[in-house]
């Protein structure tokens, strides 16, 4: 799915589909960007996983 996602983003950039457009500006109303402050940024702890764990490994 990010794949597709990815690659209708890219088709956007070049042909300007009025109606991928429409769907990009709903995205973009919805989920504002911000700028956080450096006060804000002491309370943001970022983490992420190293590997993906299958059940298998877990003991």
């Amino acid at each position: 799915m990010e794949k597709y996602l990815t690659n209708c983003f890219d088709f956007q950039r070049f042909e300007k589909n009025a109606d991928l457009q429409v769907v990009i500006n709903d995205v973009h109303s919805r989920y504002a960007v911000q700028e956080l402050s450096l006060n804000d940024m002491e309370f943001i702890a970022a983490a992420g996983m190293t590997k993906k764990f299958d059940k298998k490994d877990e003991h």
